[in-house]
């Protein structure tokens, strides 16, 4: 006789979003969250080392063993070399499934300690406390982690989601202007897919914003977080609507590849949301007026518009290996008004080509 019992695949789960001045209540944070751990492995990278660790590791709890994960700073070092050598700290720190790893920096740190939480063990819990705008806004929301993979951009991943994600104000302080307009290429999509008020406010504020003042910033960062729960809530494991929050990431993630990551993410976010918007006037989806918004915003904030010495069919190649190809088919972010995306999977490779020569310098297309 055949039988049948039915297994639920997934829970319930929430957790909390801080917005706090400093590290000190973090400890009390943490207690709300009920953990069992008897140990805290603390992991950022060699820069944020210096300017926060010592802060955050004495704002834990006192009555639990702490220790300190540091790896070289920069992108490439976002892979699997840096988690093996997290796994084999953790297994020597003899951490169980009912510790914790605190991931301390930007979306590397981030990215990496989540990805090393969701398969340490087959799973412990992480918490995020992002240091860089750009961390703040998007990649400590969701629960997408993971690494690099030779010259394949997060190739290697899961949905991993932390208890908690803390974020210290006073940290933008130190941003320099480059990785504070690197996290305003993340700040303008969000705006640009599903928050029109939030971009026409960024249009509006940009002197209080530019001049960093902490208020301006706490509002625009708790928009961008209201926009991507929401997103995250309504589909977490990117099966429909979520794939909007990757407005201008499929040239974005090319042209990082190609100039070997050394073009901040945030500014090839930029540039690849030119490229989409661009394509989207040529569909008739949205206005020249809006594009021509589009890259105003983007000097505004630092970001560029254009790219030196693109190769199209190069950047056209990468696409392909992007994550978000089905079928063959690369599933393209357009707009159709400021403030609402659309996901397409029509785009030909002739469009991408003429989007891609748009944004680079060789060829006029305006």
């Amino acid at each position: 006789m055949e039988e049948v019992l039915r297994v639920t695949r997934e829970h319930a789960f929430d957790y909390p979003i801080i917005w706090a001045e400093n590290f000190d209540s973090l400890a009390d944070h943490m207690a709300d969250l009920h953990l069992a751990c008897t140990k805290i492995c603390v992991v950022t990278d060699s820069h944020v080392e210096k300017l926060y660790a010592e802060s955050l590791l004495a704002a834990l709890p006192k009555n639990i063993q702490t220790d300190l994960f540091v790896f070289p700073a920069g992108e490439e070092n976002k892979n699997l070399d840096t988690v093996n050598e997290l796994y084999y700290f953790l297994i020597e720190k003899r951490y169980s499934r009912k510790d914790i790893l605190v991931a301390l920096g930007g979306g590397v740190t981030g990215d990496l300690t989540g990805y090393a939480a969701a398969t340490y063990l087959r799973g412990i819990d992480f918490i995020q406390v992002p240091t860089t705008l750009l961390a703040q806004v998007d990649s400590s929301v969701g629960g997408k982690t993971g690494v690099d993979f030779r010259q394949f951009k997060n190739m290697i991943g899961a949905f991993h989601q932390p208890r908690m994600v803390y974020m210290n104000m006073a940290v933008l302080s130190t941003l320099d202007d480059t990785l504070f307009s690197c996290g305003m290429g993340e700040v303008l999509k969000t705006g640009l897919i599903q928050n029109a008020a939030l971009y026409r406010w960024l249009d509006k504020q940009r002197n209080d914003i530019l001049s960093r003042q902490t208020e301006a910033l706490t509002y625009m960062i708790r928009e961008c977080c209201k926009v991507k729960s929401g997103v995250v809530e309504r589909d977490p494991k990117e099966k429909g609507e979520r794939a909007i929050l990757n407005l201008g990431h499929t040239i974005g993630h090319a042209v990082e590849k190609l100039m070997d990551f050394s073009m901040p993410h945030g500014h090839c976010v930029g540039v690849g949301t030119v490229a989409a918007a661009w394509l989207s006037v040529q569909r008739g989806l949205l206005s020249q007026k809006d594009l021509a918004w589009i890259k105003e915003m983007n000097t505004v904030y630092g970001l560029p518009n254009q790219v030196d010495g693109l190769s199209a069919e190069k950047v056209l190649e990468a696409t392909k290996s992007d994550k978000k190809v089905a079928g063959g088919r690369v599933r393209f972010i357009l707009l159709d008004a400021v403030g609402h995306a659309v996901i397409d999977d029509t785009v030909t490779d002739d469009e991408l080509l003429a989007a891609i020569h748009y944004i680079s310098r060789r060829k006029n297309y305006e």
